[in-house]
């Protein structure tokens, strides 16, 4: 009805779709919900600081450094779900009025921003 171009990220045309095409995507526009893994192994928010965990029941299970989150859970502890991957060079080309160096809170990802 509205005449919009389908665009797939199936590249090779196989049915295998570029998965990073979405995580930037995702990235773009969940910037604020970000955590990062310090040296110690556990998250932290970006910005306020709050220790959080992946949810047990999320598919990420590698610890990656950098993940966006959708949802923000407290029970027992603080829980972040629906959670994926993200890169440090993604967040500051997408977001860099977010991730400006100058009024960024000191923690173990300003950092990593600032490599």
């Amino acid at each position: 009805r509205l005449d919009l171009p389908i665009i797939s990220s199936d590249i090779k045309g196989d049915g295998s779709f570029a998965s990073t095409d979405l995580r930037k995507a995702l990235t773009a526009g969940m910037f604020m919900q970000t955590a990062y893994r310090q040296r110690s192994g556990e998250y932290l928010t970006v910005k306020d600081n709050q220790l959080v965990h992946i949810h047990p029941s999320s598919v990420v299970s590698n610890r990656p450094e950098w993940v966006i989150f959708e949802e923000f859970a407290l029970t027992t502890k603080n829980y972040i779900r629906t959670v994926t991957t993200t890169t440090v060079d993604w967040l500051i080309e997408l977001a860099p009025h977010y991730f400006d160096l100058e009024t960024f809170p000191k923690c173990e990802a300003k950092g990593e921003l600032e490599k």
